[in-house]
C-alpha cells in the first residue's frame, strides 16, 4: 500500500516524485509525439505501476533495478545536481561533479524504491500541459487516491536533445524539489565542502537501499 502520508514524506526527501497510473486522461487519449512530454511520463507510470504490483516478490533492492533505467532516462540529473549546487558547481572538480550526480541520481531512485512498496488503487491524470518559458513545459497532474481525493503533483520539463526530460517536481503544485534540495546543498556544502555532500548522498542512498 502507498498511503498519502508516502506521498508527503517525499517533501523531505525526493518529494515529489510520486505518481502513479493505470488510466489514461483524456488529454494523454490523443496520439503523443514520440518525444513528448506525455509519452515521458506515460512510460514512467507504466514501469512505476508494474514495481508497485510487484512489490512485495522484489523487495527494495529489486525495486531499485526495476526503477533504475526508466529513471536515469526520465530525469535529467545531471543538471538537477548542477542547479541543486549553484554557483559552486563551476569551481568543483570534473570528478567531484561527477561523483555528486551519481550519488544524486542512486539516492533519488533508492527513495523511489524504498517508497513504491505497494498497490492500493491509485490512478494518475494528466491535467494541463503549458508552456514555462520559452523551452520548457509544465505538465500538471494529479493522483487520484482509492478515496477519490486527488494529490497534485506537477512537473517542469525541458528537452534534452530529442527527449523531454524532468527537471523539477512540485508537490502540492506548489512545493520545489530543487529549491528544496538546494537549500539542503548549500548548507552541506558550507560545512563540508564537495565531499561532505556526496558522503552525505551516498548515506541517504545506502539508508533507503537497506530497508531501514
Amino acid at each position: 500500500m502507498v498511503p498519502i502520508t508516502k506521498f508527503r514524506a517525499f517533501g523531505a526527501s525526493v518529494a515529489a516524485f510520486v505518481f502513479v497510473s493505470i488510466a489514461m486522461p483524456p488529454l494523454a487519449a490523443h496520439a503523443q509525439a514520440a518525444d513528448s512530454p506525455e509519452t515521458t511520463i506515460s512510460s514512467l507510470n507504466t514501469t512505476l505501476l508494474s514495481t508497485m504490483k510487484q512489490a512485495q516478490s522484489l523487495g527494495v533492492n529489486g525495486r531499485y533495478q526495476a526503477l533504475l533505467p526508466v529513471l536515469t532516462k526520465t530525469y535529467d540529473t545531471p543538471l538537477m545536481a548542477r542547479l541543486a549546487v549553484g554557483q559552486t558547481w563551476s569551481t568543483l572538480q570534473p570528478a567531484q561533479q561527477a561523483a555528486i550526480t551519481d550519488s544524486f541520481r542512486r539516492m533519488m531512485i533508492a527513495t523511489y524504491a524504498k517508497r513504491f512498496d505497494g498497490f492500493s488503487g491509485e490512478t494518475f491524470q494528466i491535467v494541463e500541459i503549458s508552456n514555462r518559458g520559452t523551452a520548457d513545459k509544465m505538465v500538471k497532474t494529479q493522483i487520484i487516491q482509492s478515496n477519490g481525493k486527488p494529490v497534485a503533483i506537477n512537473y517542469l520539463m525541458r528537452k534534452s536533445g530529442p527527449e523531454w526530460k524532468i527537471v523539477d517536481v512540485y508537490l502540492d503544485g506548489t512545493i520545489s524539489e530543487l529549491a528544496s534540495r538546494r537549500a539542503e546543498f548549500s548548507t552541506i556544502l558550507q560545512a563540508g565542502g564537495p565531499d561532505a555532500l556526496i558522503a552525505s548522498l551516498k548515506k541517504q542512498g545506502d539508508k533507503l537501499l537497506s530497508g531501514s
